[in-house]
């Protein structure tokens, strides 16, 4: 931090907490030793009320031995006292869920408990910490990275200078700026980075080379009995509470040694107040104080009311005789012949009587401390609850899991991003919460800022840590990770991919495919690849493990012009459905394309294409064996129970009645056909869209004409298609125009429909506007579908569309 003033310019003055360490420092507690010059006295330990030593830790260095003891949360310790106090037997784990690692003023993060846990178990452990940051936004699509708090013992001036000289010799690249914005309100140390940087790498390379994360070297040596030892956790705690038993003790020997004394006066006051006119007497006639005092030692005095305290008292020299009398003692006849006369009113005759019974109350409580181990104890846990009572605070530093050796990615946190792709080939992520829900119809939001000739061709929603392939014109992959995509806003351009990618001048992505996260899963999944010529190919997932940013070659294109459209995973359990831009769409197994044993080859026909048609999109669809007479009763059956839901109940009743005379199907199989039922989502250019079920898409052999997906009598009125993909009932869909609009609807909104019908408006283009790009999200959760209507309600999004209610069928 900054540097100090002189040591003339330097004033301090003890915190309210202070006090606690010096508390009854003046009761005998500790043993006393002469000063360096032997002028005074001074403690050779204070009497401290909590562990000091662990709470605000150690360092040094001596002859032969050194010292760093980090420091800890006050609450923490004596939660930690008082468990070690009811369970001595305790183990370390148990321990450390009262105190779970050290706690630094400067507040920051500790990565991992193995260090924390070697400390407190051995006494020697390397703790790491590290700074805490954020990232906050920027004008002109620019980041910059701010620290709140830095590890303890670091000086903020030098890692800055760290800082700076890492830039200058570009060992970090992408900070344009470094400053320091502290004040009396605490740390700020800003960091800005330049538009094209990567925040979070940044990030993780500031922790990686500058003190912004460092280790404290733990080295728990203490004195123990006068010699230095190294301690373990459990080691100084069970001291710290003998030390403790060991103060109270001699403080409530010191408070009883007083009391007696008190007490003893009290008992030659009281004697002397109940014979108060023989007291008088001796003294009027005494020619002076100490003859007078002499003769009221030697008499014996009456002491039966004041007996039991005598013997409680215990003092060996002032007894009581034998018959029931009692000498007092020279203090007791001072104490006498000291008395004011007030005293001798009824009411100073009763203030002595009730200090005497007070005191008398306070010995015995004294006596009982100190027979009773348990209610040692017990003081001392009571009076290091009311320490944290009165002082305890949060923790500040926060510990976190992970270690050291972290890769950039281990510093991402997982967060559902949309992806956006531009047809210039710009893209980005924006966090998924940014978007809001609209009702089907509805004008939309804008998406992406573009230029006029370009628009977003590719939208699809993934986490931060997904692995995504990238397929392009010439059947090249690309791989790289979600997080490592630039971040925007809905309305930034985002990032040419160019300038990530080695794409050549004549080569553009195709296609964009989010995969799983663990590599390992990919030997277990298959690989389908279509093209816009209606080429088809199936490979092991695991054939795409060792790709990276340059790229492998992922398929051999044979006609020119030919271009990977759709890379999907299947399993052999499973149909794939080729759709054309014309209407034209074909389903067949994934079993009736072969696996290809490389990644150059050129694959099989999947759809025969008419003249100026191409595939527009590939589905997987689960298989199921079930003959046309049994898809064609179900679908009347479903047909009819959601028009009785819409209350023709009738027309319903007539519909499941032709369907029995049609087929015989059992409430079982019915039962099994609705449990495997899916459904296909199309979208055309102008917005209209249906639901049809996948037991409408007959399964033929590969690489026929196919059958209808719309209505192609009405091209001309919807537009061609544009996506064909399977949805569930609580999935929502985002479509992007060429203008950059986006729009988020809920797929419970979009009518069922027979396949070969043209649906109904789901999103209102304007004029010239075309819809581009559809996309599935799957069912967010409830707290986020909150959020989303929340934030609906509050833009006054109501549906604008032209279509038909949801509810139509």
């Amino acid at each position: 931090g900054d540097p100090p003033a002189a040591m003339r310019y330097t004033e301090s003055r003890l915190e309210k907490v202070a006090h606690d360490l010096l508390e009854d420092i003046d009761k005998e507690t500790v043993d006393f030793q002469e000063n360096y010059d032997s002028s005074s006295s001074e403690p050779k330990v204070l009497p401290a009320r909590f562990p000091n030593l662990l709470a605000n830790g150690s360092g040094g260095i001596a002859v032969g031995m050194a010292t760093n003891i980090p420091p800890h949360n006050l609450g923490e310790l004596i939660d930690g006292c008082i468990a070690l106090m009811e369970n001595p037997a305790i183990t370390l784990p148990e321990l450390m869920q009262h105190i779970p690692g050290p706690d630094f003023p400067t507040g920051a993060i500790v990565l991992g408990r193995s260090g924390i846990r070697s400390a407190y178990e051995t006494g020697r452990g390397s703790i790491i910490m590290r700074g805490r940051a954020h990232i906050e936004p920027m004008r002109g699509d620019r980041e910059m990275i701010v620290v709140t708090e830095i590890p303890y013992q670091v000086n903020k001036a030098s890692m800055i200078e760290k800082m700076a000289e890492l830039v200058r010799d570009k060992r970090i690249e992408g900070i344009s700026d470094i400053r320091d914005e502290s004040d009396r309100q605490g740390y700020r140390v800003v960091v800005e980075l330049k538009r094209d940087a990567n925040a979070d790498v940044i990030l993780n390379q500031l922790y990686r080379y500058t003190p912004l994360q460092t280790s404290f070297g733990a080295n728990m040596v203490a004195l123990n009995g006068g010699k230095p030892e190294l301690m373990t956790l459990s080691d100084m705690l069970k001291a710290f509470v003998a030390f403790r038993e060991e103060v109270v003790s001699r403080r409530t020997k010191y408070l009883l040694r007083k009391a007696r004394e008190r007490a003893h006066v009290l008992v030659g006051l009281a004697i002397a107040v109940a014979n108060i006119d023989e007291v008088i007497k001796l003294i009027r006639h005494a020619p002076d104080p100490a003859t007078a005092r002499e003769q009221l030692m030697t008499r014996r005095w009456p002491a039966h009311d004041v007996a039991p305290l005598i013997r409680l008292i215990d003092d060996p020299r002032h007894k009581v005789n034998e018959d029931g009398t009692y000498n007092l003692s020279e203090e007791q006849a001072r104490a006498i012949l000291d008395l004011r006369l007030q005293r001798l009113t009824a009411l100073g005759r009763d203030e002595i009587a009730d200090e005497l019974n007070k005191i008398g109350a306070e010995i015995r409580d004294y006596l009982d401390i100190l027979s009773s181990r348990a209610r040692i104890q017990q003081i001392v846990k009571d009076e290091l609850a009311a320490v944290k009572e009165e002082f305890g605070t949060p923790r500040r530093t926060e510990l976190a899991e992970g270690g050291p050796d972290m890769d950039d990615e281990d510093l991402i946190a997982r967060e559902d991003m949309v992806v956006t792709f531009s047809h210039e080939g710009y893209i980005k992520r924006v966090p998924l919460s940014v978007y809001r829900a609209q009702r089907r119809g509805g004008k939309g939001r804008a998406g992406m800022s573009t230029k006029d000739e370009d628009f977003v061709t590719r939208l699809f929603v993934a986490n931060t840590h997904t692995p995504v392939l990238f397929f392009s014109s010439r059947g090249i992959v690309y791989k790289e990770k979600v997080w490592r995509l630039p971040v925007g806003t809905p309305q930034s351009r985002g990032k040419f991919l160019r300038n990530m990618l080695p794409l050549q001048d004549n080569e553009r992505i195709t296609s964009i495919m989010p995969l799983p996260e663990d590599e390992d899963r990919w030997g277990e999944l298959d690989v389908m690849f279509a093209t816009t010529r209606g080429t088809v190919r199936r490979n092991k997932l695991s054939d795409f493990v060792q790709v990276n940013r340059n790229g492998k070659i992922a398929m051999k294109l044979d006609d020119e012009g030919d271009e990977i459209l759709s890379v999907s995973t299947c399993t052999e359990h499973d149909d794939v459905v080729l759709t054309t831009a014309a209407g034209q769409c074909i389903r067949f197994p994934v079993t009736d394309v072969r696996v290809f044993a490389g990644r150059n080859s050129i694959g099989v026909r999947g759809i025969a294409l008419a003249g100026g048609d191409s595939v527009i999109s590939m589905a997987i669809l689960g298989h199921v064996d079930a003959e046309a007479s049994e898809r064609a009763a179900y679908l009347k059956i479903a047909a009819a129970e959601r028009r009785g839901l819409n209350g023709d109940e009738d027309d319903a009743a007539g519909l499941v009645g032709e369907e029995a005379e049609a087929s015989e199907l059992s409430g079982e199989r019915i039962e099994e056909l609705r449990a495997r039922e899916q459904f296909l989502l199309t979208v055309s250019e102008f917005g209209y869209g249906k639901r049809s079920s996948s037991y409408e898409f007959r399964i033929s052999g590969r690489g026929g004409k196919g059958i209808r997906a719309t209505d192609i009598s009405k091209v001309d009125e919807i537009g061609p298609l544009v996506a064909a993909f399977p949805v569930e009932g609580g999935d929502q869909i985002m479509l992007v125009t060429n203008a950059g609009k986006v729009i988020r609807v809920p797929v419970e909104g979009i009518r069922f429909a027979g396949r070969a019908t043209k649906g109904v408006t789901i999103f209102k283009t304007g004029e010239a506007e075309r819809v581009v790009s559809v996309e599935r999200i799957s069912e967010p959760e409830p707290e986020a579908e909150d959020a989303l209507e929340e934030a609906m309600d509050a833009g006054g999004t109501e549906a604008t569309g032209d279509g038909e209610s949801p509810s139509d069928t």
